[in-house]
């Protein structure tokens, strides 16, 4: 069919098959090819085409490689001799590493045990381009406040899509209340007869808590929340004892930090030590304990998950408070040529090397691959 322009109408451009193309085209001669459907240009030596179909009407007797953009899919396909291949976002994805740390426990109060360590989780995971990624940043958990015995909480969990969930650490027990198993579990409370049990950890997160002292035992001490690295100590007078687990040390940001140490348990005065919050090489992630009716156990640090320390105790004047562990946080590193930009949630961006560093620390937010 020769070419058509009309006024009202427009351009009919000339239409062959395949069969029936031009025997002498011109360079850049160009019409549609009904074989085909789609459109062909003549570039001096052979006919390319820039074609788009429905499923239903794809070409006919395409040749091995032939390519074009499918409306029905809303993806480009290309035919391998056999089949048509879709080329959509599902086929594109690129490596990038995590680490997922949930909420410290809160510690105990009155020789309380220490709060256990947010659940830590490191490892590297496949991305999909074009997915939407859901990160969430678990809160600490809070300490025991004295007096009125109520008791500490766990920290919460937090989560990186469906891709891995962080348990939050366990709560140091104090007084009446137990303590309670999480990520790392929480220092058993001192004073008790016998003394308080430490919580368990969940396996691959964290360990469990230091078991506390009895009242018989002259000490009545709290036992450190379970770190990471390590469990918590047991209560005792001798230095070192109630301490937090260790946490664990992470570069992921470029920078080295310690994440998910203990709490260190509550003590007594004139102890040879407090329990102290559990370290890490570099820095400390735990609080510590506290070490009598007026000094109260110290925080888990912000954004470690360290567990809190529990609250101290003297004998016939009162007790003081456990401390409210640390929230957790959720870091991804990408490859900073994969990076989109499209995040939420006011992450931190950063790089360090050839990586893109995201790090939210609070509440929800996403990133799109």
């Amino acid at each position: 069919m020769a070419i058509s322009i009309n006024g009202t109408n427009g351009i009919t451009n000339a239409t062959w098959t395949t069969a029936g193309r031009p025997t002498s085209p011109a360079t850049g001669q160009t019409g549609w090819n009904t074989t085909l459907n789609s459109y062909e240009t003549y570039n001096g030596t052979a006919w390319t085409t820039t074609g788009s179909w429905t499923t239903a009407n794809r070409p006919v007797t395409p040749s091995a490689g032939y390519s074009g953009y499918n409306t029905t899919l809303a993806a480009f396909e290309f035919y391998n001799g056999s089949s048509w291949i879709s080329i959509n976002s599902s086929y594109l994805s690129y490596t990038a590493s995590y680490l997922v740390v949930a909420g410290g426990g809160g510690g105990g109060y009155a020789a309380g045990g220490g709060g256990g360590a947010g659940g830590y989780l490191t490892g590297t995971t496949s991305l999909t381009v074009g997915t939407v990624y859901t990160a969430v940043v678990g809160g600490g958990g809070s300490g025991s406040v004295a007096p009125g015995a109520s008791a500490a909480t766990s920290g919460s969990n937090s989560t990186f899509t469906s891709l891995t969930t962080s348990t939050g650490g366990g709560a140091g027990g104090g007084g009446g209340p137990a303590s309670s198993s999480g990520g790392s579990g929480g220092g058993g409370s001192g004073g008790g007869s016998p003394g308080g049990l430490g919580g368990a950890g969940t396996p691959g997160q964290g360990n469990a808590g230091g078991a506390g002292t009895p009242s018989n035992s002259g000490a009545a001490t709290g036992g450190g929340g379970g770190g990471a690295s390590s469990v918590g100590g047991a209560g005792g007078t001798a230095a070192g004892t109630g301490n937090g687990g260790n946490g664990t040390a992470s570069s992921i940001t470029g920078t080295p930090a310690t994440y998910a140490g203990g709490g260190g348990g509550g003590q007594y005065p004139g102890f040879a030590s407090t329990g102290l919050g559990g370290p890490g090489t570099p820095g400390v992630s735990g609080g510590n304990g506290g070490t009598s009716s007026s000094i109260s156990g110290t925080v888990g640090i912000t954004n470690t998950g360290g567990g809190g320390g529990g609250g101290g105790s003297t004998p016939g004047v009162g007790n003081s408070n456990g401390a409210a562990g640390g929230s957790g946080v959720v870091i991804l590193s990408v490859p900073t040529t994969y990076y989109t930009g499209t995040t939420t949630g006011s992450p931190t961006v950063t790089t360090s090397g050839s990586n893109t560093i995201i790090k939210w620390t609070s509440g929800s937010g996403t990133y799109t691959a």
